[in-house]
């Protein structure tokens, strides 16, 4: 793969394979010039419902929802066979514009009419995986953004209309060898996505073994002693099981006013309920009331309940607890447990269930009474997070790489020369 000469005048890609480097320029075409709405129904028939996914694709309903959602209007759903498009018109996050995906499965599927544009690629000149990937890297919603509108539902739907899609303007390679072209950058970043998949799958055996790990050096309820023990631990006598305010002293009253001078600015971290939400700089949030932590704690969320450490000193909003453990080793040996196990028998409250202070001494924690061992298990769990860690920067540096040569390989009409 050769950079594109910079005196290179048109509509050219950055990034070029050797045997198209004489080519030639690039052109934009409209995607109703090689493509056709799906207008067929399943009326009577059975095929399978699909969902999707942003960032996955399409499956099916039974796979997403545990059960087929489609009811009465399946007869209405479009039909989708392998190598069609489904665009889909919800906001998400990723995608604001919506989501658009090739369907690769076998079977027929089908899709709900009232939220899907479905397409065929009818031209046997432009390659069905190049548009894939031209559509996986947001084509359509840069192009989209100027026509979309939240639709009257208020659930994230777009108003599109379906001649502004296949106005969408998608850039080709020219010439005798476009199909080839567009073949060799679909096959190379399919190459990508298969070594991304496997350092995903890696990342999810790690996860797996942590896992079964914890089920195995914690005791099970009911029990005493963990089924497995580190050899000089054997027979170190059974664990006791202790309320977690008396493992930890809780630094809720520490919380500071907004009125108070101890509100100072500067370059510290600012703690929501899931990691750093911001940094506080020359602002002080106008939360009703803070908590500053001058040393290592331990953050609980009250809703949907997650443990996680932090050090230094940083601000904690109201959405956590904050406990402060008196040696580290118990400190990660409490947190890995929390986080182990479900936390819904002690939240309160219907409508949004939270952990308040009084349920949160109460949670029992299992811990062996040798610090030895506490240090040990604490150590070997942190050693494998750091595998864990490694891991997952490994996948996302994979995805910001292929994400990268993304944009050098499919030109942005943006900077074709005059």
């Amino acid at each position: 793969m050769t950079e594109q000469a910079s005196d290179n005048q048109g509509l050219v890609p950055k990034l070029r394979f050797p045997e198209f480097r004489d080519a030639g320029e690039w052109v934009e075409k409209p995607l109703g010039e090689f493509a056709s709405l799906i207008s067929e129904r399943v009326g009577g028939r059975q095929f399978i419902p699909l969902s999707i996914t942003s960032g996955v694709g399409l499956i099916s309903q039974e796979e997403k929802f545990g059960r087929t959602i489609a009811g009465q209007q399946l007869k209405n759903y479009l039909v989708l066979r392998k190598g069609d498009f489904a665009y889909n018109k919800s906001a998400t996050k990723l995608y604001p514009q919506g989501y658009a995906v090739m369907y690769q499965g076998d079977e027929v599927g089908c899709v709900p009419s009232s939220i899907f544009a479905c397409f065929s690629v009818t031209d046997n000149s432009v390659a069905k995986s190049y548009i894939n990937y031209q559509l996986s890297a947001n084509l359509h919603g840069r192009w989209l953004s100027r026509f979309t509108t939240i639709g009257a539902r208020a659930n994230g739907s777009l108003n599109v209309d379906d001649n502004d899609l296949l106005a969408l303007p998608v850039p080709l390679p020219e010439g005798p060898a476009k199909f080839a072209e567009q073949q060799k950058i679909a096959d190379f970043l399919s190459s990508l996505d298969a070594l991304i998949n496997v350092e995903t799958d890696k990342l999810a055996v790690l996860r797996d073994h942590k896992k079964g790990l914890m089920q195995q050096l914690f005791p099970v309820k009911g029990e005493t002693t963990p089924r497995l023990r580190f050899p000089e631990f054997r027979n170190a006598g059974e664990w006791e099981e202790r309320p977690l305010g008396d493992l930890a002293e809780n630094l809720d009253n520490r919380r500071v006013p907004i009125a108070s001078s101890a509100r100072a600015s500067g370059e510290v971290p600012y703690y929501g309920a899931s990691g750093i939400v911001d940094y506080v700089a020359d602002y002080i949030f106008d939360e009703d009331i803070l908590c500053i932590s001058e040393d290592g704690a331990n953050l609980v969320a009250r809703s949907t309940p997650i443990a996680f450490s932090v050090s230094g000193k940083c601000w904690i909003n109201n959405h956590a607890h904050v406990l402060k453990f008196e040696k580290m080793h118990t400190q990660i040996l409490v947190e890995q447990y929390l986080n182990a196990i479900s936390l819904e028998d002690f939240l309160t409250g219907v409508a949004q269930p939270k952990l308040n202070r009084g349920m949160l001494d109460v949670i029992p924690v299992p811990i062996p009474n040798d610090e030895g061992e506490q240090r040990k298990i604490a150590v070997c769990l942190s050693s494998l997070d750091a595998l864990i860690a490694s891991q997952n920067d490994s996948v996302a540096a994979l995805k910001n790489h292929q994400s990268g040569l993304m944009q050098q390989l499919f030109p942005s009409p943006d900077e074709a020369v005059a």
